[in-house]
């Protein structure tokens, strides 16, 4: 018998999604996928009592929004694969966002945001924190300085995402780690797009990394779920604290799908990553494409961050077009595709496409003024077309876009 997935600063991340956290392998066990564990409760003779707040680290199975054995193999794999210490599932991304943020702020302290951002994360900093008495700062988390000129004696967070939903931009992990640090405060990166096999943002100084594994992760498109990963006893406080208290727990089948989808990890985002540079190159030298963003790509502005920062560029671009035909090729590409779905999301096996208007999401989302809304601009355009470039064959992809642009 052996432990697979427990040495795992010498094992790779193809490996690791595939073994990591198993523990005792016995002979004879089937090798096919764990079982879910879809119970709600279990029996034992050294249950903890009724009360959460009497729940320890080594305390055994009893309920599952407590825990469960299908959700701690999930965990125990997504922590190897960030090289953390421990992790957290929750039953969607912004469940996990925003139990973090509630676990680490409270009434007088101060965020840092990055101004772009998933768009239910920024809504919820702009509308539901503040009613909490929480202040927060929008930043262009592209600019360490602007970090810098951010920070407060109160600020107790930051948080970040790269690549950055919709458009790509990149934050520098690194430096804005140090600067949080500094000022007394920690740091959660947003790493959904960019998955652990791109960034590991725990090495680059981090105190949390988050994912919706519902995108890349689970990788299919059929399971809502979110993590966090970071220190043991921080994630021990956080399951205890906004987990437990506030409910949202990953259903077992959920984690059953997503580790299912984690063992195709490093073969999906290595395709994705090379469809994605063959559909780069076709949109930047299309007549109608005004600019396209992709961190793989020499033409994106922070192409040497990301060329530090990432080991896999992912499968997430977006495009604008010129003349402000935005609106009608959306509707267009809506009527005329084939092979792409028009539909949101991302990091789906099958490829997405979605319009995404700047003013709608300035208006709706970012509320962005002045400097700061014309700088999204420049990267946007009018609006983007988002595009999660799927495992299809990639001339068939060129083929289906090529079609619905037109001449």
């Amino acid at each position: 018998m052996n432990t697979p997935g427990t040495d795992r600063p010498k094992l790779a991340d193809a490996t690791l999604s595939l073994h990591a956290g198993e523990g005792v392998r016995n002979v004879g066990e089937p090798l096919n996928a764990p079982p879910a564990f879809s119970t709600s409760f279990y029996s034992h003779p050294d249950a903890i009592g009724f009360s959460a707040n009497d729940l320890s680290p080594d305390a055994p199975q009893f309920y599952t929004r407590w825990g469960n054995p299908t959700l701690d193999l999930l965990e125990r794999r997504l922590a190897a694969l960030e090289q953390g210490e421990a992790a957290a599932s929750f039953a969607s991304g912004m469940a996990a966002i925003t139990a973090l943020l509630f676990h680490r702020l409270k009434a007088g302290d101060h965020l840092v945001l990055s101004d772009v951002c998933y768009a239910g994360v920024a809504e919820l900093a702009h509308d539901t924190l503040p009613r909490y008495g929480i202040e927060v700062s929008r930043v262009d988390a592209s600019r360490p300085e602007a970090v810098a000129a951010a920070m407060r004696p109160n600020t107790r967070h930051v948080h970040v995402e790269t690549p950055a939903n919709p458009i790509l931009r990149l934050a520098d992990v690194a430096a804005i780690a140090r600067i949080a640090h500094d000022g007394g405060a920690e740091l959660s990166v947003d790493s959904t797009i960019g998955t652990p096999l791109a960034t590991k943002p725990l090495l680059l100084g981090a105190d949390y990394v988050v994912h919706s594994l519902t995108k890349y992760l689970c990788g299919h498109g059929d399971a809502l779920g979110g993590a966090v990963i970071g220190r043991g006893d921080a994630m021990a406080g956080l399951r205890q604290s906004n987990l437990i208290h506030l409910g949202g727990c990953l259903a077992p089948f959920s984690a059953w799908l997503i580790l299912r989808g984690l063992e195709t990890l490093a073969p999906r985002m290595a395709l994705h990553e090379a469809n994605a540079r063959r559909v780069e190159a076709f949109l930047a030298d299309h007549p109608r494409v005004r600019s396209v963003l992709w961190p793989g790509s020499p033409r994106h502005p922070q192409h040497d961050l990301a060329a530090r920062q990432m080991r896999n560029f992912s499968g997430l671009l977006a495009f604008s077009v010129k003349d402000g035909e935005g609106p009608a090729l959306a509707r267009r590409m809506a009527d005329r595709l084939k092979v792409f779905s028009y539909a949101v999301s991302l990091g789906k096996a099958k490829s997405l496409i979605f319009y995404i208007p700047t003013a709608d999401i300035l208006r709706s989302s970012f509320r962005l003024e002045g400097p700061d809304a014309e700088s999204y601009r420049e990267w946007a355009g009018e609006g983007v077309f988002r595009v999660s470039v799927g495992l299809e064959d990639a001339d068939d992809l060129i083929a289906d876009l090529d079609a619905a642009l037109g001449a």
